[in-house]
């Protein structure tokens, strides 16, 4: 062993402990860095080719490992648009020039524009709603667009879906055929009504009657009018009913049968159909009530505040009371995200050894949900981080007197010839 290679081999230990103070440093400075993902260094050994009988020292090798997959604890907040990711996945944002990031930092506020950004400016990625659902690229970044949270504009939706489930009773009179709601005479007979209200594409409200007529033992008809239609407050409606339907029950429980209707189509003025499902409607010896009552859809509105639902989508609240759904947050995941390349801003980038991104919605296909209202701390551990900076310390001091020993011997070398 040379006393060249014994300096060296200090010199080595001393770098490589200076790294390590690094990572210490950095993780202390980024603390209270919201997303922020500790580093660490690890060391393994690097040895040299030697004689038999001759050793030759090394030296050590320093690698920095982000854990960049470790959860951090979450911090609530008073704002609705500061979000937190709980389980794998990273928010998307996209920088000035088109760039696409990976972050664990959900700090955002609304621009002018209303788009939520985080601190560097960059804007929150999500998917488009296309008919109510999500519609992007899976394994990368095309077809998201900025999230947008704007109550500067009225917001109306028209309704599509609903459900309305009742009760019919059993010992009702049978009603003549020349008599049903669905013939939509003066003197219509039915034994039970109950209306509903819908929103057309504009926002405008569509009171709907909903008639029940029992025909036959079991079997009861449904029928639905607009009441914009009615004469004189009823019977007979302008233009008919909107739809008809057939409801047979099973006898012996009081349930749809299968071959029966369970659903009605309905035509909403302005163009859109609205699907009501009847599929829990029963016939029991009971009196008529009305068991489930739901219609999607809104009149105009401004939105006052938003919500974000654990699936990432957010919902705007309007002020009068009514939601609508106005952005779906996207989230993705790599399949080894400790080597992702860390950025600037507590950020992430792709790269080949992090693997191929996978794009999609919170709580679906394994990623994690999205909290509002919170954030994700930074996953340093001041206590842990000292205990390594004294570690690093001691370590350091250790190899710089390998270092001063060798240069020490070096002198009583070149001295040997004096």
């Amino acid at each position: 062993m040379s006393l060249y290679g014994m300096m060296r081999t200090g010199v080595s230990g001393m770098n490589a402990q200076s790294g390590r103070l690094s990572t210490v440093a950095d993780n202390i400075a980024n603390a209270d860095s919201i997303g922020y993902k500790r580093v660490s260094a690890e060391f393994s050994s690097m040895v040299l080719s030697s004689a038999f009988g001759r050793y030759q020292s090394g030296g050590v090798l320093v690698h920095n490992r982000s854990h960049a997959g470790e959860q951090g604890a979450l911090r609530y907040t008073a704002s609705n648009t500061d979000l937190a990711v709980s389980g794998s996945g990273y928010f998307l944002v996209q920088d000035q020039s088109g760039a696409v990031f990976m972050s664990r930092s959900g700090s955002f506020l609304p621009n002018s524009e209303g788009e939520l950004v985080n601190a560097l400016g960059y804007k929150l990625l999500g998917h488009p709603l296309s008919d109510g659902a999500p519609n992007a690229i899976a394994n990368g970044f095309e077809g998201l667009i900025p999230v947008n949270v704007s109550n500067r504009f009225l917001r109306a939706a028209p309704s599509t879906t609903g459900s309305l489930n009742v009760n019919l009773p059993s010992t009702a009179a049978i009603t003549p055929a020349g008599q049903l709601p669905s013939a939509n005479a003066a003197n219509a007979q039915f034994a039970a009504k109950t209306s509903v209200i819908a929103y057309d594409s504009l926002g405008q409200e569509v009171t709907l009657d909903v008639y029940f007529a029992k025909t036959s033992a079991n079997t009861w008809e449904v029928s639905v009018f607009n009441r914009a239609n009615a004469t004189n407050g009823g019977f007979p409606y302008a233009g008919g009913p909107l739809e008809t339907e057939t409801l047979t029950f099973d006898p012996s429980t009081g349930a749809l049968t299968g071959a029966s209707a369970n659903s009605l189509s309905v035509a909403i003025p302005g163009g859109e159909t609205l699907a009501i499902d009847m599929g829990r409607t029963t016939q029991l010896a009971s009196a008529f009530a009305v068991l489930e009552a739901k219609i999607n859809g809104n009149a105009a509105g401004a939105v006052e505040r938003v919500e974000v639902d654990p699936s990432g989508k957010i919902v705007g609240v309007l002020r009068n009371g009514s939601r609508v759904d106005i952005a779906q947050v996207a989230i993705a995941d790599v399949p080894s995200p400790d080597l992702l390349t860390r950025e600037t801003g507590s950020l992430f980038s792709v790269n080949d050894l992090s693997g191929t991104v996978r794009v999609g919605i919170p709580q679906s296909g394994g990623f994690g949900a999205v909290i509002g209202g919170a954030l994700e701390e930074s996953t340093v551990d001041i206590a842990s981080e000292l205990t390594n900076m004294i570690q690093s310390q001691r370590t350091y001091t250790a190899n710089s007197k390998v270092f001063m020993t060798g240069a020490e011997l070096m002198d009583v070398l070149v001295n040997l010839k004096r």
